[in-house]
């Protein structure tokens, strides 16, 4: 492969043809080059199966050259795990269990059950619920199945929690959103880099080489987090924010900008739009005003400011923690705002990007998973657009629905007299993983149909009707999108085992049972729109996306072998892919950058007497979102075998509790349970939990489900709440 010449690591390990990958018998060991299935980092690995073992082996890929995080490499324990799910379950009418069925009998009762509904509901009483970790090629088809087959416009999908916010503010200033505009590897080249509520030390570990490289090169790292994580001890200087201040800290940073002239004038005018209405907004944003609002000291700010000005090559990078709030699209512009005036978008090595978390988190939010998005990241209330993707799907573009609600909108509606009566999942765990999730999950258990396409078991597979076994990531082929926009090949080692299907076989099947002969009106033949080989699905992806902001038309799985992946947008099989964005132009009409003017708003709630402490949830290095992987792998469990809750130590003395102790954490939703875990690394009006516990430690049972105007990310990441001792009366 291109980039590999010379690498000893990339000599090692090969690629397999499919038919040796596919070999069965005695012989000499399968191997498949591939990526991890967990974060968006999509670390590359080779997987090497011998006499039925599958062991995990290092890759040189550009994002993580050879590097693995412990969640990697344990990653192939799961593919013969006790737990697996290989047969169909059904919810036995008199038991109330889920018991074991034929593939017949499943399917017969997912199509009878959709089929009922519909005739009494009418085609939106159906919704699909799908997730950032599907391949390109599910992704799509998910959103074909929803729009073509069931005809219902209630689709959307997990990364609403994840990237919404950061993808519409990324979409009103630069007119698209790609996490990172630019290669990962350019962080390790920024003199400043600044990161926003990231912690990728725990949350993807080999990302820290490239921050390590900026360290070594001399480079000043700044990270913005009420806790002092992982990643903020490695930093040079560590702003320690109230949670929900971020936009305030934004604001100031731009404020000290202006006033010691670091902005550059010649490119705000001459690639911008919209300054004038943010300096004014700007200017009430003296940094003593911030400090007092946000705790962050004046010094500090004036450091950071200086630092991300007078630096040749500056990166500032947001994440989870200033994204999943109420406000999380404004607190994200505030920090584009911040860039742009520095002139840094489309300056070589230079820039704004997001780090995308789940492992398709960009992929899955381009080809039609969300509720207002067709493939390419075209809009479906777009006449254009609609006429473009329905004349690839061969159906006129009057039979498109039109766009659905976001993903809590979605889920708080279930079995509601106005909601969906049915929902299919795909990929997601919402029991777990949705804020107030007490309410959603009865909100499942008012469902007259809910279908459960999984591997393992997961909380939310446990409330089915109907639980459908798919494959995992080692057992078929298709694409993933990185957090840098590069399209990678996902490679199977070997097939399923025997009676699970493949996500687009399950498509497939229900496609061609849920048909009833061409639609009148149209003519269109449903039933067969659905393929099952994902290679058929992508080049059709490549079709649909072709001329959209997301172009993978010039993008081939041949193309992706022979160069370590291609970055969208490639409109031109034989022309160049796009690894940096907006050196010429920004992809808005005029080609300009827009600002826009954002102001701090308090969190939607507040602490009170009642509930006197900030409440925030995130990830620890062991764990990866719900936790239906992760807490099945022996060494992740041993590393982090239960949920906490991390307090200062002047909360802990005040309320009596010793390192260990259980306590409550309550808000005005519901309670958690779960050991206190003492620490000075948080703010001592701030209390932590990990989300990737279900049952009486589920954080998401907390967190409030006010959600953003704009985005539909709910604000996972401040609430108010008490404390209690579990003995306590």
């Amino acid at each position: 492969m291109g980039n590999r010449a010379g690498n000893p690591l990339a000599a090692r390990f090969t690629d397999m043809t499919d038919s040796a990958r596919r070999a069965t018998g005695a012989g000499p060991p399968r191997e498949a080059a591939t990526h991890c299935p967990y974060c968006a980092l999509q670390c590359g690995m080779t997987l090497r199966e011998t006499d039925g073992r599958v062991a995990v082996l290092p890759r040189w890929f550009p994002t993580n050259q050879g590097g693995l995080c412990q969640k990697g490499w344990t990653a192939a324990e799961l593919l013969d795990h006790p737990d697996r799910l290989t047969t169909p379950l059904l919810r036995d009418r008199a038991s109330g269990k889920l018991r074991p069925a034929s593939w017949e009998a499943a399917l017969d009762r997912v199509v009878a059950g959709i089929h009922t509904v519909q005739a009494g509901g009418g085609r939106d009483a159906v919704a699909v619920f799908g997730g950032g970790g599907l391949t390109n090629e599910k992704a799509y088809a998910l959103g074909k199945f929803a729009r073509v087959v069931l005809r219902t416009r209630h689709i959307d999908y997990n990364g609403r929690f994840c990237m919404s916010s950061a993808a519409a503010a990324g979409m009103r200033a630069f007119g698209v959103d790609r996490g990172l505009p630019f290669p990962l590897s350019d962080l390790g080249t920024a003199d400043t880099l600044l990161l926003v509520g990231a912690n990728p030390a725990e949350t993807m570990p080999p990302l820290v080489r490239w921050l390590a490289e900026q360290r070594r090169r001399g480079g000043k790292l700044i990270v913005v987090d009420p806790r002092a994580t992982a990643t903020a001890r490695l930093a040079d200087l560590h702003l320690q924010p109230l949670p929900g201040t971020d936009l305030a800290v934004a604001n100031a940073l731009l404020h000290i900008a202006l006033a010691e002239g670091f902005v550059d004038i010649g490119y705000i005018a001459g690639r911008t739009t919209g300054f004038d209405d943010v300096r004014r907004a700007v200017a009430a944003w003296w940094p003593a005003r911030a400090e007092a609002l946000s705790g962050v000291p004046v010094a500090d700010l004036e450091e950071t400011a200086r630092a991300l000005g007078t630096a040749e090559r500056t990166i500032i990078l947001t994440a989870r923690g200033a994204e999943q709030h109420a406000n999380g699209v404004d607190t994200v512009t505030g920090y584009v705002n911040l860039a742009l005036a520095l002139g840094l978008p489309g300056r070589d090595g230079s820039g704004y990007g997001c780090l995308t978390g789940q492992g398709n988190g960009q992929g899955g939010r381009e080809h039609g998973q969300k509720a207002d998005q067709l493939p390419g990241y075209r809009r479906i209330d777009d006449p254009a657009d609609r006429a473009h993707v329905a004349a690839v799907w061969g159906i006129p573009a009057g039979d498109l629905p039109g766009p659905g609600i976001p993903a809590y909108r979605l889920l708080e509606s279930l079995g509601t007299p106005d909601g969906p009566k049915a929902l299919l999942v795909f990929g997601s765990n919402p029991v777990v993983s949705a804020p107030r999730a007490a309410r959603i999950e009865s909100r499942l258990r008012d469902l007259d149909l809910l279908v459960v396409v999984d591997f393992l078991r997961s909380e939310t597979a446990a409330l089915a009707d109907v639980v459908l076994p798919t494959a995992q990531w080692a057992e078929e082929d298709g694409t993933m999108t990185n957090l840098e926009g590069r399209v990678l090949r996902r490679r199977a080692l070997r097939e399923p085992p025997p009676g699970v299907r493949t996500d687009l076989e399950i498509l497939a099947a229900l496609a061609a049972a849920l048909d009833e002969g061409p639609v009148r009106s149209s003519g269109v033949d449903r039933g067969s729109s659905i393929a099952p080989e994902p290679r058929v699905v992508f080049e059709e992806l490549r079709r649909a996306s072709a001329g959209g902001l997301a172009d993978y038309a010039g993008i081939s799985w041949e193309r992706i072998d022979d160069r370590d992946g291609a970055f969208w947008p490639c409109p031109e099989v034989d022309g160049p892919d796009t690894p940096r964005l907006f050196a010429d132009r920004f992809l808005t009409p005029d080609g300009r950058a827009r600002f826009h003017a954002v102001q701090h708003r308090p969190a939607a709630e507040e602490v009170c007497a009642a509930y006197p402490l900030h409440f925030t949830t995130g990830r620890v290095l062991a764990h990866y979102q719900s936790g239906t992987q992760t807490r099945r792998v022996p060494a992740l469990r041993q590393a982090t075998p239960a949920a906490f809750v991390e307090l200062h130590p002047d909360v802990a003395e005040r309320l009596g509790v010793t390192d260990g102790e259980p306590v409550r954490v309550v808000s005005r939703r519901g309670e958690m349970v779960a050991p206190a875990r003492l620490s000075p690394a948080i703010r001592a009006d701030t209390v932590f939990a990990p989300f990737h516990w279900g049952g009486a430690a589920r954080a998401n049972t907390v967190t409030n489900d006010a959600v953003d105007p704009i985005s539909g990310m709910p604000e996972f990441k401040i609430c108010a709440v008490r404390v209690e001792k579990v003995n306590a009366t």
